[in-house]
Formats: structure tokens, sequence, C-alpha cells
């Protein structure tokens, strides 16, 4: 059974992967090198797909960086040291216009052609408060997209997308990757890293995956320029 992965390279990424494995799926990663200032997380995405064993990794590359509209595609500086109360108010700066739209569209497109049953996409509650594109409505929405407007749809062959995470706390699923054996150490989180792509530890995303790994009692395997 094959399954698409949108695999970013992060933490929350590596642990949809190895629970697809878990589910008895062969690993078919995709990433999509968008002209994100973390590049650095692409690099971390190959790394990821070796250690799982993925039957094939895709990176397609997608310059997002013409339209900007973000933080990670702009000039923009990326919010740093924000409370936990101000992250959790409105759609963050960080939030690139209809990325996951498109990405699970690439996904789809690719599923198709490995008449694979399976999208797994690794949104989670979390970016549930901020990201409009991460909620469990977006993705019900994208699935009638997937069955209307394909030929496997059309033909009664049904492509889903699986969101293992969408209702766990960073601490789960910290705690679901260590059973699965994830390499958190190959992961990266961080949207603004310090040459030569050393996490920042300050970033929305840094401050909740540090959270994440202090609520489950792990140590986090990754180097921050902050202590």
């Amino acid at each position: 059974m094959k399954a698409v992965v949108l695999a970013s390279g992060g933490l929350d990424s590596a642990v949809t992967a190895a629970v697809a494995k878990k589910d008895g799926c062969a690993l078919y990663f995709l990433t999509v090198s968008y002209g994100q200032r973390h590049q650095i997380e692409v690099e971390r995405a190959c790394e990821v797909a070796r250690a799982l064993g993925a039957a094939d990794h895709v990176v397609l590359e997608l310059d997002l960086r013409r339209f900007g509209g973000s933080a990670l595609t702009g000039a923009d500086a990326v919010p740093k040291d924000r409370k936990q109360a101000d992250r959790a108010k409105g759609i963050p700066a960080t939030y690139v216009p209809a990325r996951n739209t498109i990405f699970l569209s690439l996904a789809l497109a690719y599923a198709e052609v490995l008449d694979a049953p399976y999208i797994y996409f690794g949104a989670n509650v979390l970016d549930y408060s901020g990201y409009p594109d991460c909620r469990p409505d977006f993705i019900r929405a994208f699935e009638a997209v997937a069955r209307l407007g394909t030929k496997a749809g059309v033909e009664g062959r049904m492509i889903t997308i699986r969101a293992p995470l969408l209702y766990l706390s960073k601490a789960e699923i910290i705690r679901t990757g260590v059973s699965l054996k994830v390499p958190f150490h190959l992961t990266h989180s961080c949207y603004d890293p310090v040459p030569p792509g050393l996490a920042c530890g300050r970033c929305d995303s840094c401050q909740i995956r540090r959270e994440g790994f202090r609520q489950a009692g792990v140590a986090d395997p990754v180097q921050y320029a902050i202590g």
C-alpha cells in the first residue's frame, strides 16, 4: 500500500511519516522547495527520507518568493520571543498564502500517478489555532476536491488525506515519535535559522518545539543559538 507523505524536514512531518510506516505503507516522500528562508529543512527532509527507508523522494522546486506575502518568503521579519497567548491570536506572519492547498494539490497529483490511496499530512492542533489551512474542515473540503476533480475520484478510487497528528499536543507528538524511533536529530523546525543552519530558539516554531520536548520529558537533540 503506497502513501504520499508531505515531508518538510520538520518534527511533525517526520512523525507523520513514521506513523504511515507503522500503518504498513510504502513511503513516497514529497518535499517542496518553495523559496523558504529556512531552506535547510529540504536537506533535512532528504535525510529523514533515507533514515525511514522511503521508497522514493521527490523534491519539487517552486519559487513562492515571486508572490511574497509571508515572513518565510519575503523580507518581513520572522516574529520572535512571542508568548503563548500572543501566538494564539490571529494568523501569524509566517503563514504562506495557500501553501498547504498548493502542497496538497501536488501530493494529490503524485498520489494519482502512483495509484496511492493515501496522502499523509502533518497538520496538528497547534497549527489549527493559527493556520487556516491546517483545520479539519479544510482537510475534508480538500478531500471533496480530490473526489470531484481527479480521474481517480471520478472512477471511484478515493484518495484519503490522513492527518494523524491533528488533535495531538506537541508533547504527545514527540512521545509518539519516540515510540516509533523517529530520528529527531535530523529534523529542523526553525523558521529563521542562524548561519550555518543553527536553530534560533526564539521564533514561534522553535518555542513550540522546545516547550513540547520539555512537557514530554524528552531531551531535544537539536542545538539552539540561545540556551
